[in-house]
């Protein structure tokens, strides 16, 4: 499970960057039951809030030949010594660590394969408000070309162990992630090593996507389908997960819908 705690290597942060900020803000209102608070009148983007507390970041998407996706960012205590990690394991600064006024110490990278993420090394700011509750962030999530290359790099760089469970069917293993030194009940994600057709949002390169949360996983779809979102999954029963459907917003950036099973 994901905490407000934020131990190193957890995910603590993440944001949205979009052609459209106003038209995303609708749509992930509709679907997950955000407010979205603008940042000022010189920034094209701002913060969203469920029930009064930040959940994710919205800003308009301003790198060339980039597409719309979800960044993830995992707490680190030097974002410095993790860049230096990240070249000495064959990955590649997107951008350099930078401080952003108070809050914060941030990074951003590719890892050797081509799966974006980022880092924060926090100050005033830890992260997000609110996670593993309806309408935040309550699992990470990797499609990977290479499994084996993805837990070498990442148990390296963030210090995650992992461990390995078979998919249903015999459809292959789904690698569970817990950061260095917390227990099992901890995992905050997993990777799954998937065919080229499974990559091709991200042009065949690896990617992660963020699982939210929601009471009712068939009522925020249909708030996906028709709010100019689609569903390329589900909504489908994994047994011991719940009920889970792999989403779209109206640019193309994947997420997973996901209402928990009762424990």
């Amino acid at each position: 499970m994901i905490t407000t705690d934020f131990a190193p290597g957890s995910p603590c942060m993440l944001d949205l960057g979009v052609p459209d900020v106003p038209a995303a803000a609708a749509f992930y209102g509709a679907v997950l039951g955000w407010d979205y608070e603008p940042m000022d009148e010189d920034i094209e983007g701002g913060m969203f809030r469920k029930d009064g507390k930040m959940v994710a970041g919205l800003g308009k998407l301003t790198e060339e030949g980039a597409r719309p996706a979800w960044m993830i960012y995992y707490t680190v205590t030097d974002a410095d010594a993790t860049t230096r990690a990240v070249e000495s394991g064959g990955g590649t600064v997107r951008v350099a660590p930078m401080d952003i006024e108070q809050w914060g110490r941030m990074a951003q990278y590719s890892d050797p394969l081509g799966g974006q993420f980022a880092v924060w090394q926090p100050r005033e700011s830890a992260g997000v408000d609110l996670v593993d509750e309806p309408g935040s962030l309550c699992w990470t999530e990797l499609y990977t070309s290479d499994a084996t290359a993805s837990r070498q790099f990442y148990g390296d760089v963030l210090g995650w162990r992992f461990s390995d469970m078979p998919m249903p069917g015999g459809e292959g293993t789904y690698t569970l992630i817990t950061p260095s030194g917390l227990p099992e009940e901890r995992m905050h994600g997993g990777l799954l090593q998937v065919g080229e057709d499974a990559l091709s949002l991200a042009g065949g390169r690896p990617y992660w996507h963020p699982v939210f949360a929601v009471a009712d996983c068939d009522a925020a779809v249909a708030q996906v389908n028709g709010k100019g979102g689609s569903v390329q999954m589900g909504p489908v029963d994994a047994e011991g997960v719940g009920r889970m459907a792999l989403c779209l917003d109206p640019f193309q950036a994947d997420f997973v819908l996901l209402t928990p099973s009762e424990s």
